[in-house]
């Protein structure tokens, strides 16, 4: 073997075990479109899509034709309450989709929620779905391992999220182990070093730089809006977010301080916001019973959401101990504007649900989780929301910290998508929408003059 075909056989390369179509459904948009018919050519594929960008229709479609190519069964995997929203949205392309916790498969494509995935035998699939695939984050998770190990050899697997994660790269290693492209320790020690003495955070080394994201593009599309493939962005332009922070005061110091002082460590967040409880609740319910408007209030605590319950009118609560079927009521109830005042927290309901009906958002304090938040606001804050969103923060005085950590973790949220979608742009284009790279081909025409001192003595 020739030494050059020896170090291409060295290239990163993602097989293709899938098959083209051209008869996309019509009511996708181009950009959409693009992105199932890649999908299905790669065969297994994560869509990364910001909240709004449909990523639903695209997951019935590519059920629908992997069902149809393969003639197995489809099995769809999402969050509590969003199998409902899938199958109205499988109506609208004429796709029939099957609410399933038993196991006992009756339909071409089922639809069940994470926490009943054990009850289902994955050699019954053809194809696999993840909605909301960001599950995978916590790379020792039970469910996360449950997932790869259970769909290891499923030919079809299908990944969507809105983001890999909002700050954190490591995501991607377990998505990519569940598509069986490589494993999260490989990707780590081929493409990443780490930083400094931290071994629990890691940075993509200096040189592998283009090839980890030209390997990622490979299997993955992330976008932020269609104009990161080539596309237009009309009818996709978010509305304006505008943030308004209220500060109540604080009646008493935190445990061990003499005085009213910003709270540093855990311990001490989790004691201020127990402290301002009701001071918090008080203010978000004056906000919104002055008003006539459909709210989304979130919360972080029990006690918490009993009171906001209590004091803003006709205001409904999901709280972790309810029944699943009054959860989905009552979030499907919001979402067809029967319940007008919803209040729960982002580890509920912060997933999945399209909220673009309401434009009003309120926290009524934070947790330190730059996910949960960025996924509670965009339940609102998405493609489809016409009017500029209105995102209330009510926060104790001595939880100053709570909210920079909140605002630092935004920022460098953005610059890593920025950095990401700019990085993949070129090969996202080239693979997706089928442009060509303008390569600039090196021809030489004059002879190279070689010093005397390396010439042949012979």
């Amino acid at each position: 073997m020739e030494y050059r075909d020896f170090i291409k056989t060295k290239a990163l390369k993602t097989i293709e075990c899938g098959f083209s179509v051209e008869d996309i459904h019509p009511m996708l948009f181009d950009f959409q479109r693009d992105c199932v018919k890649w999908a299905l050519k790669k065969g297994r594929a994560c869509l990364f899509q910001d909240c709004g960008l449909g990523k639903t229709l695209q997951q019935i479609e590519w059920s629908r034709h992997v069902h149809a190519h393969t003639n197995g069964n489809i099995l769809i995997v999402a969050p509590l309450a969003v199998a409902a929203q899938t199958i109205r949205e499988g109506k609208k392309i004429d796709v029939e989709i099957e609410y399933n916790r038993t196991g006992k498969i009756t339909s071409p494509i089922t639809i069940c929620n994470y926490e009943m995935l054990h009850m289902f035998n994955a050699s019954e699939f053809a194809g696999v779905v993840l909605d909301e695939s960001s599950i995978l984050k916590a790379y020792t998770s039970k469910t996360r391992n449950q997932i790869i190990d259970q769909f290891v050899d499923t030919p079809y697997k299908l990944a969507c999220s809105a983001t890999p994660a909002p700050n954190d790269l490591m995501e991607i290693g377990n998505h990519a182990e569940f598509m069986g492209v490589m494993s999260r320790t490989e990707m780590l020690s081929m493409f990443f070093v780490h930083d400094g003495g931290e071994t629990q955070k890691w940075r993509l080394k200096g040189h592998a730089t283009g090839e980890f994201w030209k390997w990622m593009c490979s299997w993955a599309v992330m976008i932020n809006k269609p104009s990161d493939l080539g596309y237009d962005d009309n009818g996709f332009k978010l509305p304006e977010l505008r943030y308004h922070n209220i500060v109540v005061e604080c009646s008493e110091p935190i445990e061990g301080m003499l005085f009213v002082s910003d709270a540093n460590d855990l311990r001490e967040r989790q004691q201020a916001r127990k402290a301002s409880t009701m001071p918090r609740c008080q203010a978000a319910a004056d906000l919104i019973n002055a008003t006539d408007d459909t709210w989304l209030i979130w919360c972080d605590r029990n006690d918490e959401s009993a009171n906001l319950k209590k004091m803003i009118d006709g205001c409904k609560e999901i709280k972790g101990s309810d029944k699943r079927e009054y959860k989905e009521e009552t979030m499907m109830g919001f979402s067809d504007e029967i319940v007008k005042r919803l209040v729960t927290k982002p580890s509920i309901a912060g997933h999945g649900m399209n909220w673009q009906h309401c434009n009003k958002v309120c926290f009524v304090g934070l947790s330190d989780s730059y996910e949960q938040f960025y996924q509670a606001v965009r339940r609102s804050w998405r493609f489809g929301q016409k009017r500029p969103v209105d995102c209330y923060i009510i926060t104790s005085d001595s939880e100053g910290s709570v909210v920079k950590n909140i605002q630092r973790k935004e920022e460098n949220s953005q610059k890593m998508a920025a950095g990401m979608i700019q990085h993949m742009q070129v090969y996202e284009m080239e693979n997706v929408k089928g442009s060509k790279r303008d390569i600039t081909n090196y021809l030489p025409q004059d002879e190279m003059i070689i010093p005397e001192w390396l010439r042949s003595r012979t």
